[in-house]
């Protein structure tokens, strides 16, 4: 038996530009081994595994070396694959995750993401976490993923290189960075940094704004953003808060289509 497989740039209009994601459809979960044995095949920062249920998709997220409570890249490509490739019908999607029901909703050519906010609360930046990002900090919050950091600028953001070795040891899945943006289209700017889960920079992060639009809305006093990841790719993600939700928006772009020749 095969397995369709896609790869989709997500958070972006174009092909090779915002983040890249597999798109993995099953009819029956697999061992969990197997899973990680295909994102680790794949080598790219998530692959997402989706199978069938009554009302929705059951939704897993896995990196090459773990498997993850939440991932908005590869959930806004599976919503895509569904729509454009597997013929799913209506404009609204439901995923039962590790991070309870995410809904995606068609908006014209964009789609929208419903997630849970997930706000950072101020914290002290652990031994030596500035020096391996090689910045100082205007801010340092944690939430239950992720450090959050703001720097005095964009320039400062783009000229970062952290030394991802000693970045690793934070005891977190990544290191938000972000800033006020120089460029009048954007409200705000970020990058987003895994070395601990395998991937050192992540192209263009749906999670990270379900932080940064927290943070951006108490700091702005406004509810919807149009922010920009400057990673060597980019990506451009829409953001809307209400209450305790980000809704995350974005397009999508299919590279390639294919079958998993391994299915066991």
């Amino acid at each position: 038996m095969t397995v369709p497989l896609f790869h989709v740039d997500a958070f972006t209009d174009r092909a090779f530009g915002g983040n890249p994601a597999a798109v993995c459809l099953l009819p029956s979960w697999k061992e969990e081994s197997w899973l990680q044995a295909v994102a680790r095949e794949m080598n790219l920062s998530e692959t997402a595994f989706l199978v069938p249920q009554s009302g929705g998709f059951d939704l897993r997220w896995f990196t090459p070396t773990v498997e993850v409570d939440l991932c908005g890249h590869a959930t806004l490509a599976s919503a895509h694959v569904l729509w454009r490739h597997a013929a799913a019908a209506g404009d609204e999607i439901r995923f039962s995750t590790r991070s309870g029901v995410l809904r995606a909703l068609r908006r014209g050519d964009d789609i929208e993401l419903d997630f849970p906010l997930t706000p950072a609360e101020s914290a002290q930046a652990p031994p030596g976490f500035l020096e391996a990002l090689g910045a100082s900090a205007q801010y340092v919050g944690k939430n239950r993923f992720d450090y959050l950091v703001e720097v005095e600028s964009e320039a400062v953001l783009r000229g970062l290189t952290p030394d991802f070795k000693r970045l690793a040891a934070a005891p977190a899945r990544g290191v938000i960075v972000t800033s006020r943006s120089a460029d009048h289209r954007f409200d705000f700017v970020s990058r987003f940094f895994a070395p601990a889960v395998g991937v050192d920079e992540d192209p263009a992060t749906g999670s990270s704004h379900c932080c940064l639009g927290d943070y951006w809305s108490k700091r702005l006093h406004k509810t919807e953003f149009t922010a920009f990841q400057a990673s060597a790719r980019t990506g451009v993600v829409k953001v809307r808060i209400v209450k305790d939700r980000a809704f995350l928006g974005g397009k999508a772009a299919t590279v390639a289509k294919g079958e998993l020749l391994v299915s066991s």
